[in-house]
């Protein structure tokens, strides 16, 4: 298996990894979203033999009242049944953390399982001062400072991209 950047070529694949992977189109539907409205964008995909199996998307986010601060936000990650539970996914979130990083990110954000991205560095964002826009349980959402101190004196509310409203 290797994990690359997302190619045109790949598009396709990318939607039916989320298709397959989620109840309903709308992780899909976001993908299409921010590909067309949200940049800059980290887009990695995991290929195994040929075939597209997992895919996580990087998306820029905002802390309002520090435009200094080089934010990104973790979502979707998918991997397609059948794989799931195999280490696709982390290693989709590892290889887009360090991509982030080289490109100068301080921080990334996720809502998502509290159990799960720990193991990846996130805790939570409250511990921080800084609240989701989502009505979402605190220990969900969470991040990681790529950049140590990246975050120190900032607080106020994570905002996601406006593609994430539709979900």
């Amino acid at each position: 298996m290797i994990i690359r950047p997302e190619a045109t070529a790949d598009r396709d694949a990318v939607r039916h990894v989320h298709a397959t992977a989620f109840p309903g189109p709308e992780e899909a539907d976001l993908v299409d979203a921010l590909r067309a409205g949200a940049a800059p964008l980290v887009s990695l995909v995991a290929e195994d033999a040929g075939d597209v199996v997992g895919h996580v998307l990087f998306s820029p986010v905002t802390l309002p009242g520090h435009p200094e601060l080089r934010l990104m936000g973790l979502a979707p990650l998918a991997v397609v049944p059948g794989r799931q539970f195999s280490g696709i996914g982390a290693a989709l979130t590892r290889a887009g953390l360090e991509r982030c990083h080289e490109s100068g990110v301080g921080a990334v954000f996720v809502l998502g399982h509290p159990a799960y991205y720990p193991r990846f560095g996130f805790m939570r964002a409250d511990i921080f001062g800084i609240g989701c826009q989502f009505d979402a349980p605190a220990d969900a959402c969470m991040l990681v400072e790529l950049e140590p101190g990246h975050l120190r004196g900032a607080t106020g509310t994570v905002r996601w991209h406006a593609a994430f409203d539709a979900l």
